[in-house]
C-alpha cells in the first residue's frame, strides 16, 4: 500500500504544485456567473490622466478689430484691423474639457470724429470643450476637432491717442490716461493635428468690454473687440489619457476565478484518485493524472492605437515567464488583435502584429524566455475574440504545444 501511495503521488506532484497557489488564497471568492452578470455595471470607459499629460502652451498671431463708438466727421463707419499677438498655456483634463490661461496683445485703431488708438493686452481664463471628442468617441489620432471656448479675463489699454471724454475726476477737465475692464468672451477654435505633439490651430474670439474700453463713452453701453489668431499649439507628455472600464474589470476578475476554479477542480480529482487507490490496496493501479500544464488563459490589454505594455499589463506578461519556466517542454502562441471600429483592416493587421511583437520582446529580453517557445500570430481586427469590440485591443496567450 506505501508503494502504491508512492506512486500516486509522484504521478500528481506537478498537479499539486499548480494548485498549491490556488489554495493559498482562500480569501479569493470564486465565481461562476456569466459575463450577463455584470451588465448591470457602469460599462463605459472613464478617462483619466497623469498629472504631467496633456498640458499644453499656444504660441499664434493674427488681427483684430474693436467694433466701438466709431463715425467719421464726414459721415460713415470705418472699421480698423490691427495685429494681435497670442499667448496661451493650459491643460485638458479629459478628452471632453480643458482650461487655458491665454494672453493677447495688440493695438486697437478707431475713428471717433477722428482717428484714435491706443495699445490694449488682455488676459483670459478659458474653459474648452472639444464637440468631437465628446459626440464622435475618445481618439486621440483625429485629424480635425472643433473647440468651443467660453472665458472671463482683464484688459488694459493705455497710450491713448485721439478724442476720448472720459475724464481722470468729475471735477477735473484732464482726460484718462488708461483703462481697465473686464471682459467675458466666447469664441470657436478649429484644431488640425500634425504629430502627436504639435497641433495647428485658427480660433475666433468675440470679447464684450464695459463702454469705457476705448475711453470713450456714449450710446451702447457694450464695446466689443473682435479677433482671429492661428499658430501651434505644442502638447507636453503626448494628448492620450487612460481609462477604466468597471465591466472590462469585473469580466477580468471572472477570468481569473474560472483559472481558480480550474486548478482547484485538478486538485480535486488528484485527491479522488488517491482515496480511489487507498481503497484498493491489493491492486497498483497508476493514477490517471494528466502530465501536461495548466491551461494558458492570461491576456495582455492595450489601449486605443497602442502597443505600449502598461505597468499593469506587464503582471500578466510576468506571470506567462514564470509559468514556462516551471514547464520548460511548454511552448506558447501569442495572438494579437485590434478593435475593428477603430482604424482600417490593413492598419489594425500591422498594430496587432507590433502588440504581439511587444510582448514577445517583454518575455525574451525582459524575462529571458527562450525565443524558440514562443510564436507570433497576428489577427489585426479581422478576428474578434470578443463581442464587445474594444475589449478586442489584446494578446492573447495559448499553449503552442
Amino acid at each position: 500500500m506505501k508503494t502504491n501511495m508512492l506512486l500516486v503521488m509522484a504521478a500528481c506532484s506537478g498537479m499539486l504544485l499548480c494548485a498549491n497557489r490556488a489554495s493559498a488564497q482562500e480569501e479569493v471568492v470564486v465565481v461562476s456567473e456569466d459575463i450577463t452578470t455584470y451588465q448591470a455595471l457602469d460599462c463605459k470607459d472613464h478617462y483619466y490622466c497623469d498629472g504631467k499629460d496633456n498640458w499644453f502652451i499656444q504660441l499664434g498671431a493674427g488681427i483684430q478689430s474693436p467694433f466701438v463708438e466709431n463715425e467719421l466727421k464726414g459721415g460713415g463707419r470705418k472699421h480698423h484691423i490691427t495685429a494681435a499677438y497670442n499667448l496661451g498655456f493650459g491643460k485638458f483634463w479629459s478628452p471632453y474639457l480643458g482650461f487655458r490661461i491665454a494672453f493677447q496683445y495688440g493695438a486697437i485703431h478707431w475713428d471717433c470724429e477722428q482717428f484714435s488708438k491706443a495699445q490694449s493686452v488682455s488676459a483670459y481664463g478659458d474653459l474648452m470643450w472639444d464637440m468631437f471628442n465628446t459626440f464622435g468617441g475618445y481618439n486621440p489620432n483625429r485629424v480635425f476637432s472643433i473647440v468651443p471656448f467660453v472665458g472671463i479675463g482683464g484688459t488694459f489699454n493705455w497710450d491713448f491717442y485721439g478724442d476720448e471724454n472720459i475724464k481722470e475726476n468729475k471735477s477735473l477737465t484732464r482726460r484718462k490716461h488708461n483703462t481697465w475692464t473686464l471682459p467675458v468672451s466666447a469664441g470657436l477654435q478649429f484644431r488640425f493635428r500634425l504629430c502627436k505633439y504639435v497641433d495647428f490651430f485658427l480660433e475666433g474670439r468675440a470679447s464684450f468690454h464695459g463702454d469705457n474700453y476705448n475711453n470713450y463713452a456714449y450710446g451702447e453701453p457694450v464695446d466689443v473687440n473682435i479677433s482671429a489668431i492661428g499658430g501651434f499649439t505644442i502638447k507636453f507628455g503626448g494628448r492620450e489619457f487612460k481609462s477604466y472600464n468597471a465591466c472590462k474589470d469585473a469580466a477580468y476578475i471572472a477570468g481569473l476565478n474560472d483559472q481558480i476554479n480550474a486548478l482547484r477542480g485538478q486538485l480535486a480529482d488528484c485527491e479522488a484518485t488517491a482515496a480511489a487507490l487507498a481503497a484498493q490496496p491489493k491492486e497498483v493501479i497508476v493514477a490517471d493524472c494528466p502530465e501536461t500544464a495548466a491551461p494558458m488563459l492570461s491576456t495582455v490589454r492595450f489601449t486605443i492605437n497602442s502597443s505600449k505594455i502598461s505597468d499593469e499589463e506587464m503582471v500578466n506578461v510576468y506571470n506567462t515567464a514564470e509559468y514556462m519556466k516551471a514547464n520548460p517542454n511548454v511552448n506558447v502562441t501569442i495572438k494579437g488583435y485590434a478593435d475593428k471600429d477603430t482604424g482600417t483592416s490593413t492598419y489594425n493587421m500591422g498594430l496587432s502584429e507590433r502588440r504581439a511583437q511587444a510582448v514577445y520582446d517583454a518575455l525574451t529580453k525582459t524575462y529571458g524566455i527562450d525565443g524558440s517557445r514562443l510564436t507570433i500570430e497576428k489577427f489585426g481586427s479581422d478576428v474578434q475574440p470578443y463581442s464587445t469590440n474594444d475589449w478586442n485591443r489584446i494578446v492573447i496567450f495559448s499553449n503552442g504545444n
